[in-house]
């Protein structure tokens, strides 16, 4: 599987066995987020098979950096108004939802610098992996911008109210270690080896239980989005983990485990 999407700013390929990878490729504007590439982010990930060949996704930059987020220079100064909040309002909103729906889990290889909506972007991935060298940042009140509030509850979520308004109000860049110890990623890895690292994440991933895994991302957004649970929420998730009871692959996880071999699971 070799795709190149949005006249080549997007490129899509299986690095591992049930692993997708989108690569952002738009050098020449450091890996901005444009109309084409964010409305091939969208129909990529809505046109993705559902069944279990595609088991984990995995989102990163062409070197050297990961993306510098929305695509607003561009946009002529007589027009911006119109035209930067069509950007957002849209295209990019929509390529948010698709993330966030998407049914398997999802992985950001933050290879390289990771601003503005790029920076939004690894935070609506279900795990960061993030390079030594990058720096993460949300530059909105060095430009005179306010953020848009659906994206302000993901770092909210992710990162808490104290440290939200730290990397809002203060503008700055952070360093990966510092990255990584308030959370906004989950490991910091070298340079040279983040490619790789990130590769064997999404396949460690993809080779688990499909149901499961699908189970326990649904569970797990649920619960975040909703601390209290009405009875047809509880009852669904109730549902939910009784049906793993009745599955092939539970009886198949168990019984590999039992023979020490890999699963060859059904998503049944």
């Amino acid at each position: 599987m070799n795709e190149s999407l949005a006249s080549g700013k997007l490129l899509l390929d299986s690095p591992a066995e049930a692993v997708v990878r989108l690569r952002i490729s738009n050098p020449e504007r450091r890996n901005a987020l444009d109309h084409e590439i964010l409305d091939a982010l969208a129909e990529t990930l809505r046109g993705l098979d559902r069944g279990i060949e595609t088991r984990c996704l995995l989102i990163t930059g062409a070197p050297p950096v990961f993306s510098a987020g929305y695509d607003i220079a561009s946009i002529p100064a007589e027009t911006f108004a119109r035209d930067a909040e069509a950007l957002v309002a849209h295209p990019f909103h929509a390529a948010m939802e698709a993330i966030t729906h998407f049914p398997w889990p999802t992985v950001a290889a933050i290879n390289g610098h990771c601003i503005g909506g790029g920076l939004e972007l690894a935070v609506t991935c279900d795990l960061r992996i993030c390079a030594a060298g990058a720096k993460l940042g949300m530059p909105p009140v060095k430009l005179g911008l306010v953020y848009g509030h659906t994206g302000l509850r993901k770092f909210l979520d992710t990162i808490g109210l104290a440290r939200t308004k730290e990397l809002f109000l203060t503008g700055r860049n952070y360093e990966a270690a510092r990255a990584a110890e308030i959370g906004l990623v989950n490991e910091v890895i070298d340079d040279e080896q983040l490619e790789r690292a990130a590769v064997d994440l999404a396949a460690e991933i993809a080779a688990n239980a499909p149901l499961s895994m699908r189970g326990n991302k649904s569970a797990i957004d649920l619960l975040n989005a909703s601390p209290i649970l009405s009875e047809q929420k509880e009852a669904g998730l109730i549902a939910l983990r009784e049906s793993c009871f009745e599955s092939e692959d539970l009886r198949e996880g168990i019984q590999a485990f039992a023979e020490k071999r890999k699963p060859e699971w059904k998503g049944r």
